[in-house]
């Protein structure tokens, strides 16, 4: 219980600096970036997942497209210029989640985790000399956990 409290905490902070200010958010998220790396990674699936609201479903459809377009940037058929601009689809969904989306705490950090993630493998995409395998991985791994974590009953019918 300690542990849950103690994990929770920053991120709950952070939730609320990241809705407060977006020039100041951005480098909060990025100090804690590692953290909510770490939470994600640890946050046990739920016995029943939490209710997805309609920004955070349609952020991580648009999300998900992106991730999904970035196998061509792996695959040498999409240039870097191409990929900066699809992971700045990544940046506007989440920023659009981080705006609108209204969740329980518990369901909000394990949101913030995989938030983390694909801003981190977006950063990865935008600075890398090469191209960032593992980040993108993980993004693709964020992406398998969310229907995990979320109800999102479209979800499935949405990536046919």
């Amino acid at each position: 219980m300690r542990r849950t409290i103690l994990l929770s905490a920053p991120m709950l902070i952070l939730a609320g600096a990241l809705s407060a200010q977006p020039a100041v958010a951005q480098s909060a998220h990025d100090a804690h970036a590692a953290h909510a790396h770490a939470a994600a990674a640890t946050t046990p699936v739920p016995g029943q997942r939490w209710p997805a609201d309609a920004p955070l479903r349609e952020g991580m459809r648009g999300i998900r497209v992106a991730v999904q377009a970035l196998e061509h940037y792996e695959h040498g058929h999409m240039g870097i210029a191409q990929a900066g601009s699809t992971v700045a689809l990544i940046d506007t969904a989440v920023d659009g989640i981080f705006a609108n989306c209204r969740l329980e705490p518990d369901a909000d950090v394990a949101l913030h985790g995989l938030l983390a993630r694909f801003l981190a493998g977006a950063e990865a995409v935008r600075t890398s000399p090469q191209v960032p395998v593992q980040e993108i991985a993980d993004m693709r791994s964020a992406l398998a956990r969310y229907p995990q974590l979320f109800d999102d009953p479209a979800w499935n019918a949405a990536a046919d």
